[in-house]
């Protein structure tokens, strides 16, 4: 069944606000119902780090700028919600909007409990303050941790016309083929699944599985089989433009391999110009 509760963090940065754009197209091609979260940042409003700021730049004291920032921070909050809002409403949506004060992935994977969907942006307005790697920052932190499924949405907005699917007979991905399989008879979206192997066998395998998966469906589809490393075929399919949403398990069969640096989610997330719906 497909979901009816997405959850959108918004920040106010331009990735953001494609985020908002990419929430409100499948909320009206799914009839879903979205919610907004603004995080202010909790680690902005200690004083450790203030404390040094205030006195090398010549503000007051950490004690009588506190409130000024919280008032900044939260009128910021309110004008972020406000348009999210008005974007929502314009569409013909009726969206819910919250506002909280915490650790920022923390709190979205927290609020995302109530959600069917987390959907968020490949980068927020703290994107630099990581050293320009996304590896450990919101999106991986909620992708890894929250325990739903994740859309993470790039820099510019496409509709989304056809999907594709990159499975490997892995749990996550069978569910990922489940999901894949039910927003294309909801969205009528052709779905194109790949396989990555250099081995025969698993790929013959692999498409008897799928094949069996989707006998009584009736959907347009297709699967492919592709050889070479799977981040990098996962990339080149995508930027071959034949398809504008990109499905896949976040973990595959070595789990141990997807917890380092490089691993394929981290690199799919990363060099992605679709959005990545990532399946637990």
């Amino acid at each position: 069944m497909i979901t009816k509760k997405i959850l959108i963090p918004t920040d106010g940065s331009d990735y953001g606000n494609i985020a908002i754009e990419y929430g409100i197209y499948i909320a009206g091609r799914l009839n879903a119902q979205l919610t907004a979260l603004h995080v202010m940042d909790i680690r902005l409003l200690q004083a450790p780090v203030f404390t040094d700021i205030s006195g090398s730049v010549g503000l007051p004291p950490y004690q009588e700028f506190l409130p000024m920032l919280q008032g900044s921070l939260d009128e910021r909050a309110e004008t972020i919600l406000r348009a999210f809002k008005t974007k929502c409403e314009e569409a013909g949506l009726d969206p819910e909007i919250k506002k909280a004060v915490g650790v920022i992935d923390e709190t979205i994977i927290e609020e995302g409990k109530n959600a069917n969907w987390i959907l968020l942006a490949q980068r927020g307005e703290h994107f630099h303050m990581g050293g320009g790697s996304i590896l450990g920052s919101t999106a991986e932190s909620v992708v890894r941790k929250s325990g739903k499924p994740v859309i993470v949405t790039p820099k510019t907005f496409r509709e989304i016309e056809s999907m594709g699917l990159a499975y490997d007979g892995s749990g996550p991905a069978d569910h990922a083929l489940k999901l894949a399989v039910e927003l294309s008879e909801t969205a009528s979206w052709p779905l194109t699944i790949i396989i990555i192997t250099s081995d025969h066998f698993l790929g013959a395998s692999l498409t008897h599985k799928i094949e069996d998966f989707l006998e009584p469906h009736k959907i347009d589809s297709e699967i492919i089989i592709l050889t070479g490393k799977e981040d990098r075929e996962i990339i080149k399919f995508i930027n071959e433009g034949s398809v504008e949403l990109m499905v896949m398990g976040a973990y595959g069969h070595n789990r141990l391999r997807e917890l380092i640096l490089g691993s394929t989610t981290s690199y799919v997330i990363r060099k992605s110009t679709i959005p990545v719906f990532l399946m637990r």
